[in-house]
């Protein structure tokens, strides 16, 4: 009895482990392409400063020309 136990556990276990590494690799987040036409909304004006924003995007330091 406790065999079978032991083998239904770990099969579980096993299971388990298998589907969080399958939610990890699936998980990744939705970036788009710098540029006015990856937006869905682009707006009406768009200068080479906010052309060097939107490609450092989302690195915590502005454009190296600020």
């Amino acid at each position: 009895m406790l065999p079978r136990l032991f083998l239904v556990a770990a099969a579980f276990a096993g299971g388990w482990a298998l589907s969080r590494r399958a939610e990890r690799r699936d998980a990744t987040p939705d970036v788009r392409d710098a540029g006015t036409s990856q937006m869905r909304n682009p707006p009406q004006t768009w200068d080479q400063q906010d052309e060097r924003s939107d490609e450092s995007f989302p690195a915590s330091d502005p454009p190296g020309t600020y």
